[in-house]
């Protein structure tokens, strides 16, 4: 299947997690901000991007643990500047508040408007990665 075909697919196949997650992402419904779903970056078709923050949301079932091909795709999204945030389905369904406020600091991040930047790299941030697991140990 072609990967446009195949997102399309996706799109009307979302997991519980996937479709409660998206009922507060889409239409600006979190502050304000542009998310697409089931949206082909390169070789992939990540869950959610919002393309002005550079930010990729992945909903992740139990298939996800400890994946390799997880790491591999991550690794590709942050040499293309994304930054990756994982959430564990149950956590989407359970703690979606937590979830939401969650991607809303990260987007913080990235608004060059925000009350608070963080500081650029090498200036003291002493963190570079920008991979974000809220998967629990």
């Amino acid at each position: 299947m072609e990967q446009r075909q195949f997102a399309k697919a996706l799109r009307k196949n979302m997991t519980d997690a996937e479709q409660l997650l998206w009922r507060h992402l889409r239409a600006h419904r979190l502050g304000d901000q542009k998310f697409r779903r089931q949206q082909p970056i390169g070789l992939y078709i990540v869950d959610f991007v919002h393309f002005g923050a550079r930010l990729v949301i992945e909903a992740d079932g139990g298939q996800h643990n400890d994946s390799l091909d997880d790491a591999v795709r991550d690794a590709w999204l942050r040499n293309q500047g994304f930054t990756v945030l994982r959430f564990w389905n149950s956590d989407i369904l359970q703690n979606i508040e937590e979830v939401l406020e969650a991607i809303l600091k990260e987007l913080a991040k990235s608004d060059p408007l925000s009350p608070s930047p963080s500081p650029a790299r090498g200036e003291g941030s002493g963190d570079d990665v920008t991979t974000r697991d809220f998967h629990e140990s």
